[in-house]
């Protein structure tokens, strides 16, 4: 498969906005991210798209999402070259909420007193460094100091590393699902080497309405770590799917974005309890009444 990857310079706010609208469609690209040059302090937008992309799409979605004209560049990706493992390569580990994420290529001990989870470059999303995934992993555990759950889901679980971050603690089975099938691949070897294999129970899914997500519920904990539109669009799932009292955590939402995502589940009869702020990421978390 031929893939291009398509760069436009905006500022910080606009390129966030566009990966937020991008991801929202199924059409237009394989994964879309926002970066700052460090040398220039200059904002892009990225986007890697099957070959060749569709520009006046991507064109038109940001005039609609920006009320701008943006020019994009677009350029060939290596197709032998994993972009996604290669730049996450060699990254230093992460401690968040009392959890130690790091890559295999970390020799050093873990340090006394965290929860390790051994998680490596791959082509899914979350290693732990991203403020979504350290908020969650906060989330996580001040929830599991008030009680421990026992019917658990991580909706878009990318690599698992909420899923096994959630069955290390707990010791109970996780449901991990994903619309994505590498995430689900990726997620079931990550368990195996992390030692809950046979904790978490992996599924490729769409929403909450897939048979083994629906059999195993309702649940007391559920985890959503994707963007804010659709965790919106998911909220009648999700009220569907929670017990009374469980908890909700909800993050890959912008800061300008959480009120949304809030009253779209107070709608559901879920309000919200606390709120994790990590730089523009905000992290939810809410109690189902």
């Amino acid at each position: 498969m031929s893939v291009d990857q398509l760069s436009a310079p905006l500022t910080k706010d606009q390129a966030y906005e566009l990966v937020d609208a991008v991801m929202e469609r199924d059409d237009l690209a394989l994964t879309a991210s926002a970066h700052e040059n460090e040398d220039t302090g200059q904002w892009y937008f990225e986007a890697a798209c099957d070959s060749p992309p569709d520009l006046a799409a991507f064109v038109e979605l940001a005039r609609q999402t920006l009320g701008i004209e943006v020019e994009f560049s677009v350029s060939r990706i290596d197709p032998e070259i994993n972009w996604v493992a290669r730049s996450l390569e060699g990254l230093a580990p992460v401690t968040a909420g009392g959890f130690y994420v790091y890559g295999s290529h970390e020799t050093g001990p873990v340090p006394s007193g965290l929860t390790a989870i051994r998680i490596d470059a791959a082509q899914a999303f979350g290693t732990g460094h991203h403020e979504t995934t350290t908020g969650c992993l906060e989330a996580i555990n001040l929830l599991l100091k008030r009680r421990k759950p026992r019917h658990m889901i991580d909706v878009g679980t990318g690599t698992g590393v909420l899923a096994i971050a959630l069955a290390k603690r707990t010791k109970t089975p996780v449901i991990a699902s994903d619309i994505d099938p590498i995430s689900v691949t990726t997620t079931i070897a990550n368990a195996e080497q992390n030692g809950v294999g046979t904790l978490i129970v992996a599924v490729e899914a769409t929403g909450l309405t897939q048979s083994t997500i629906t059999q195993n519920g309702p649940y007391d904990l559920i985890v959503a770590n994707i963007l804010a539109g659709p965790l919106m669009a998911l909220a009648p799932s999700v009220g569907k799917a929670a017990q009374k009292g469980a908890s909700i955590v909800l993050s890959g939402i912008l800061e300008h974005q959480a009120r949304g995502v809030i009253n779209a589940y107070a709608r559901q009869g879920m309000t919200l309890t606390q709120t994790l702020q990590r730089k523009e990421w905000t992290t939810l978390m809410l109690e189902m009444k």
